[in-house]
This record gives C-alpha cells, structure tokens and sequence, in this order.
C-alpha cells in the first residue's frame, strides 16, 4: 500500500479518537507503518477537531499539510467545509451529511452555511455524501455514526474487511463490539448515489 494520508475532522463528541485508534490498528496489522496525531482543537464536546493519520511503508510524521490528504473523512458538514483544503483534488472525501451548529449559529450571532456538500461537490470529483446518524440509528446507537464512516471509508481501501472487523473488536469495549460491527458493516454496505 502506498504511503495514504487521511484527516479524520469533527467535533469533540463525535469519535475521532476512537477512530484514529481503529486505523492505527488496521495499519499495525498490515505491516504498515503508521503515525497518529492525538487531537488538534477544542476536543471538549461541540469544539472542532481534527486528527492526522499516515500510514504506509515508512512514515516519518503524522502531519498533513494543505493540499496533502488521500482521504478526508468528515463527520459533520461544517467540519468538511473548514478543513477542505487540507484534500487533494483527488482526494475521497465521504461527509456525514449530520449538522451540528457550532456555538455562533446556537446564540444567532452567525448563520450556518448552506449547500456544503454541493459546494465541495464542485470542486472536489470524489465525494461521498453519508446519512451515517440515520445509519447508526438504523444499528440501535447514534454514537456510532464514527464507524458507520470508518465502514464507508474501508470499502475505498485494499485492506480486506476482516483487518477492520478485529481492529474494532479489539479497539472497542467489549459491550459495544457488537453494535460498532454492525455500524461499520451499515458502512461497508452502504450504496452510492
């Protein structure tokens, strides 16, 4: 597998730590190497996060600079619209089409954008639109919508399905591998446009 850059962006809440220790796994049990940013920003609930995964033959930091991400993979509209220059133009960019307004929307001091997806959508060819909370609802758990995406990402990758299953049954607690597995299969199976 080639050197593959991915930013994991959300809001506190939302599972991106988890996230980015399920790929690290995957990684590790691929014979990747791989380098993992904790958190970037405000990681209490509601505040914008963003975290860096490189994985690859050799790595040498988890940094990912404008223009340098394989795969954005954005848990919240708003999240994708702020860090959308840190993708390729090539890049896969698979949104949670979910809004979360941010602090400034809540109290009226500023308006959410509209159209986020179809504004990205014309600059970006590789985008992946994914009702993941109505996903996870489907699953019995909204706060799987982080595996619902981490499914519909694994799909776009040669890393067979089985590394991802036992990267989540490890990674996650034993009470909710359950329902994290079925996230990500509702995910991994989720049909395109």
């Amino acid at each position: 597998m080639r050197n593959t850059a991915i930013m994991i962006v959300g809001v506190g809440g939302q599972g991106t730590l988890l996230t980015s220790r399920i790929l690290g796994d995957v990684a590790l049990s691929s014979g990747l190497d791989v380098k993992v940013s904790e958190v970037h920003g405000m990681s209490q609930r509601g505040g914008s996060v963003v975290t860096y995964v490189k994985m690859g033959e050799k790595i040498h930091s988890p940094v990912i600079e404008k223009n340098e991400a394989d795969i954005l993979l954005c848990f919240e509209q708003l999240e994708a619209l702020r860090w959308i220059d840190y993708a390729k133009k090539d890049a896969s960019v698979i949104i949670n089409t979910q809004r979360i307004d941010p602090m400034p929307v809540i109290i009226g001091r500023a308006k959410y954008p509209e159209s986020i997806i179809e504004k990205i959508q014309a600059d970006y060819k590789n985008v992946t639109a994914v009702p993941a909370l109505d996903l996870a609802k489907d699953c019995g758990n909204i706060k799987a919508v982080n595996v619902v995406m981490i499914g519909v990402m694994a799909k776009r990758t040669d890393i067979e399905k089985d590394v991802w299953l036992k990267a989540i049954e490890k990674t996650v607690k034993p009470q909710f591998v359950e329902i994290n597995i079925k996230a990500f299969m509702a995910g991994y199976n989720f049909k395109l446009d």
